[in-house]
This record gives structure tokens, sequence and C-alpha cells, in this order.
């Protein structure tokens, strides 16, 4: 373990980290409408704050040698328990000071597009109050030095994405779709709480430290119930097979909330905790197997959906989950991969970020129409947009020297040190990444207009068109940047290891052939969707086509699954609660107000009826010592 050093200087201010946009929110929440008018303006200048720390920060960590990059904050003691204690406590490390400048920085930027995005809205103020709190719940995330605190940052992640996703509640469907988001990461939260339970049974802690200074004292059977409860976890933060029915409807909430949520934070959450615990993972080798298999799944299903939405946000979505697929998968390879997953997670964070402001670009321009099909012809019209557009495009199907090019390719490199198999099928998956992508270009900015009536497309104002230029600068050079300025590979080595093995190929040849798919895939969509005409109702299609329109059926084998067997369960326990323990109780008292009422009736209170009781009462006493005599 890398020594833990006491906070000083910058370092002790990373409470604050969490402290200015948790203050904004609450300011923003709670401040009423006085703070209508400069409210928004607090919700950036707080994370922007946040921002220029975590860069000192950086600059600090810097500064130290790669063994003294672990600096530990102690609030106070939290919990304490008997002999267990759970100290408020922050640990700022080589990964999660990643993940500070990612939430951050991209957090600061798409706070400053809302400013112009959100500007009709009249609760834009509480808007900006939601998004500081997510801001602040995930920096608590990954600061913590302990499982229990990741669980509040866990959670505090997830309450503010349900109230992001149904900010426009009076929409039937924005509030299913918080509500479809909130339920599904709540199977999530049970992996993570068991696991955090088990780690106390077995390690009687559960700060980081103390987990992964212990794991060679557990059995491989504890190691891998403990991984595969944190991949459930992961699963359902991240929306991985088979959690991963929520991300597409959560596409109803506002933009913004797409690009800080739903691309560049809360869905690589899951990643983020695979990572952290490397050492459970490179003990539990099942459980690592698993992390691989359920990564690869998610990446083919997210692409595959991606190829068949109309809808330009949920084609995005079905793109971040075959992304965020591609990360777990990395993390499950174990040393040759947790560098590469992360690597990835960064320059996926920004590009993505820009697509989906992007994306809210266009609808911007198209007065909020999300169909592909009602596009067409603005790359002439929304300049800025279409060049930002292309920078991320051309780095999430990874064409040299774009950023996703390096991330992605040193997955795929690192999955041929394992296994020539699954090696393979990344290198497919990329090809269809070309596909759905390219046909989404093809779609919105070429070809012929098809916009509805009275439609007339504009490029969006400065507010929203600056931080897209700078995102697009990142979806171009940030790979580079961090391969070969940064060493990524050697920054979070400490942290999270780093192992390479050989292939039997040289690198080039798996860069050349994926180049290749890429390329195959792309033309292939440019020739379906940019050189054909595209029809305003969509064809009727394959059947794999129909199926990624229904999201693969994950509704539909959660409704058979889940839904149903729960709601036959609810109506039997209805039943049996009636019938059963409601009818057995009322039975009773049914009983005794029956005797009750019989017995009522022999005190009527008149005399002659209790002289005629006594005189009864003497005939059965005296027939009764005759009978005994006679016998």
């Amino acid at each position: 373990m890398t020594e833990l050093m006491p906070a000083e200087g910058v370092f002790s201010l990373i409470w604050l980290l969490i402290a200015l946009p948790l203050a904004g929110a609450i300011v923003l929440l709670f401040g009423g409408r006085r703070t209508n008018s400069w409210g928004p303006y607090l919700g950036v200048l707080t994370v922007s704050a946040s921002a220029v720390l975590g860069v000192l920060m950086l600059l600090g960590l810097l500064d130290r040698p790669a063994e003294e990059r672990t600096v530990e904050q102690t609030l106070f003691t939290w919990v304490f328990v008997g002999d267990f204690q759970a100290d408020m406590a922050f640990q700022l490390d080589q990964l999660s000071m990643v993940f500070v400048l990612l939430i951050t920085i991209v957090g600061a930027l798409i706070h400053v597009y809302s400013l112009g995005y959100m500007s009709h809205d009249p609760d834009r103020r509480k808007f900006f109050g939601y998004l500081n709190l997510f801001v602040a719940a995930m920096l608590l995330l990954v600061l913590a030095n302990n499982y229990l605190l990741v669980y509040v940052g866990w959670e505090g992640v997830g309450l503010a994405s349900f109230l992001l996703i149904g900010f426009w509640q009076a929409k039937p469907s924005a509030a299913a779709a918080a509500k479809k988001a909130f339920i599904i990461n709540r199977v999530g939260d049970v992996g993570l709480s068991l696991a955090i339970m088990l780690m106390f049974v077995t390690f009687g802690s559960v700060s980081f430290d103390d987990v992964f200074r212990s794991t060679s004292e557990a059995s491989e059977g504890t190691l891998t119930a403990i991984g595969l409860l944190l991949l459930l976890a992961a699963a359902g933060k991240s929306a991985q097979f088979p959690l991963q029915a929520w991300l597409l409807d959560a596409m109803e909430g506002p933009t913004p909330v797409s690009a800080l949520i739903h691309a560049a934070t809360m869905v690589t959450a899951g990643v983020y905790l695979i990572v952290r615990s490397n050492a459970i993972y490179n003990a539990a080798v099942w459980a690592a197997t698993a992390v691989v298999i359920v990564g690869l799944i998610t990446i083919f299903m997210g692409a595959i959906i991606g190829s068949a939405k109309d809808d330009i946000k949920k084609s995005l979505a079905g793109s971040t989950m075959s992304q965020i697929g591609y990360m777990i998968f990395a993390a499950g390879l174990g040393p040759i991969g947790y560098v590469f997953a992360i690597f990835h997670l960064l320059t996926h964070g920004v590009f993505k970020a820009g697509l989906f402001l992007g994306a809210g670009s266009v609808m911007h321009g198209m007065n909020d129409n999300v169909n592909m099909r009602r596009y067409g012809a603005l790359k002439g019209l929304m300049v800025i947009t279409f060049i930002t557009f292309m920078a991320g495009y051309l780095a999430i199907i990874g064409i040299p020297p774009f950023s996703g090019f390096w991330s992605k390719d040193e997955i795929i490199h690192a999955a041929f040190e394992r296994n020539a198999l699954i090696g393979i099928a990344t290198i497919l998956a990329a090809g269809i990444t070309g596909f759905y992508m390219t046909r989404m270009i093809a779609m919105t900015f070429f070809g012929k207009p098809r916009w509805e009536e009275g439609v007339h497309p504009h490029e969006s104002p400065a507010v929203m068109t600056i931080p897209l230029i700078i995102l697009a600068l990142g979806s171009t050079f940030m790979g580079m940047a961090l391969l070969f300025w940064g060493n990524i590979e050697s920054w979070l080595e400490p942290v999270t290891g780093f192992a390479s093995e050989p292939t039997p190929l040289p690198t080039m040849f798996y860069i050349g052939v994926t180049l290749v798919v890429v390329i195959i895939g792309a033309v292939i969509g440019w020739i379906t969707y940019g050189v054909k005409p595209v029809p305003i109702d969509p064809p009727h299609g394959s059947w794999l086509t129909r199926a990624a329109r229904k999201d693969l059926y994950g509704d539909a084998v959660n409704d058979v699954l889940v839904v149903q067997p729960s709601l036959a369960t609810a109506r039997y326990l209805s039943w049996f609660d009636d019938k059963g323990i409601d009818g057995f109780v009322n039975g009773i008292a049914r009983w005794v107000g029956l005797l009750a009422n019989t017995l009522r009736r022999t005190q009527s209170g008149l005399v002659r009826s209790y002289a005629l009781s006594m005189v009864g009462g003497v005939f059965v006493v005296v027939l009764a010592l005759l009978l005994v005599r006679m016998n």
C-alpha cells in the first residue's frame, strides 16, 4: 500500500472540494425565489471553484514522489459502535484525483452550457441546485476513504439523478423514467450494502486500507462473493447488463443532465468502484471473470441498440452503455486493464459530454425535436455544432489522432494480451461503433432537409457553443496528452498496479485491423444513411432492428422475470392478509361477539326470568343426583 500522508497546505482543503457545490445546492434549494436571478451563476461559481482547487491539488501531487501521492484527511469519527469505527475521512490519490478533475471541469462546462440551455425554464434555479447536489455527491463518492462513506455518496448520486431525470415531472414519461432509474439502481445498491456488510464481518473494518491489506487472510469464496456483490452495484450505476434498462429512458431529463450524469460521471461510478477494489478482484478470479463477461455483453447490447434508435439522445445512450462496457470489460482484465479502463473513462467523459451537448445544441435549433429522421442538412446552418460534433464522432470511433483512438485501442490490445477471442469481439464492437455513429452524423448533418413545418434551424448562443469548443479540443488532444505527456500508466500504477503481457503479433497489427474494421463499419453507415435518402417513417427492418428499437426486450424481460412475479406475489400476500390474517382475527372477533350476544340474552333484568332459571338449575342438579344414586 502507498503510504498515507497527512493533509497539509492545499491538501488541507480536500473537504472544500465537496463543501463548495454542497453549499451551492443548499442555497439554491432552500434560498427561495430571492435567489432566482443570481442562483444559477452561484451554481456555476461553486463547481468552477472546486475545479480550480482540484487543479491546484494536481500540481501539489505532481511535486511529490510517486510513493507519497496519497493524502488522507480525517474530519471526525462518524460511526463508532463497539470496536467498529468509520471516519468522515477523505483519500486523495492518483485515482481519485483524475475523477475530481473530470467531475469538476466537465461539470463546470456543463453548468455554463446550462445557463443558455435552461435560460427560459422557470425552475432553472432548482435545476442548478440539483446539479450542484449531484456534483457534491459524486465528489464524496470518489474521495471517501472507506466503503461506508462511498455508500453515502453512492446514494446521494442516485437521489440527485432521480431529481434531475424527473426534473420536468409534469411529463408522465419523465416521471416514469425517474422512478424506473431509481428502482433499478436500488437493486444495485443492495449489492453494495451487502458487500459492505460482508467486509465488516470478514475484516472487521470497511476502510480501504484495512480491507485491501487483509485480502490475503480471507478465503477465495468470500472474496468472490464480495466481488460479485460489488459488480451488481456497478451494473446498476453504470447501466450494465442485466441492470441496463433505465439508461435509455433517463434521456427524458434535460440534455445537460444526460451529459453530466449519463456520459461523464455517474455511469462511471461502477468503473471506479471495481478499479478501486482491485485488490479484491486480483484475488477473486471468478469475480473478475464475471466482470469481463458483463462488460462484453453490454458492449454489444449498447452498440446494437444505438444502431437502431432514431432519437438522437437514446442513440447516444446506447453508445454510452457500450463504451462503459469497454471500461468494465477492461477492469475485469486485472492489472493489464485497470489503467486503460480509467484512461478510456477520462477520454470518453470528455468526448461523450461534447456529443450530448452537441445533440442538445441541435435540439435547441430544431425546436426540441429529437428525431434524427426529421433532421438533415444542418452542417451549413450550425457550423460550430457540426465541427465540434465531428471531433466527438472521430474520437468515439477511434480515428487517430483523436482521443478515443488512444484509449480504446489500448483496451483492445489488452484484450488480445489475455485472450484472442475476446480481442476479436472488441474489434467487432468497434466496427459497430463506426456504423452507428456514422449513421448519426449522416442523418443529422448531411442529406436533404427533412425538417418539420415551422422549424428554422440556427446556431446556439455563445454560452452553449464555447463549452462545445472546449470539449472538442479535449476530444482531439486529450488522449495524446494523457498517454504521452501525462503518462497515465505510470500515474495510476501505484494505486491500480500495471502489467503487460506479450501478444503473438505486433501492436501495429491490432491497430491496423481495428482501423480497417471501424472504417468498414463507417462506410456501411454512410452508404446506408448518407448516400441513400433517409425515409421519415422508419422501415420495418430486420428482426434484430425491431428488437433493438425495443431495447433488445430489456423491459419485457424485466416484466416477465421481476414485475409480473412481484405483482403476483403482492396479490397473493394481499389475499392472504385479507383472508388469512385478517380473516382469523376478524373470525375470533365475530365468535366473541356472537357468544356475547348469546350470553347477553340471559341478562334480561326480569325477576321471573331469574327465578325460572334458578328453578331450572335446581331441577337439573336434583336430576343429576338421582341419576348418580341410581347408578
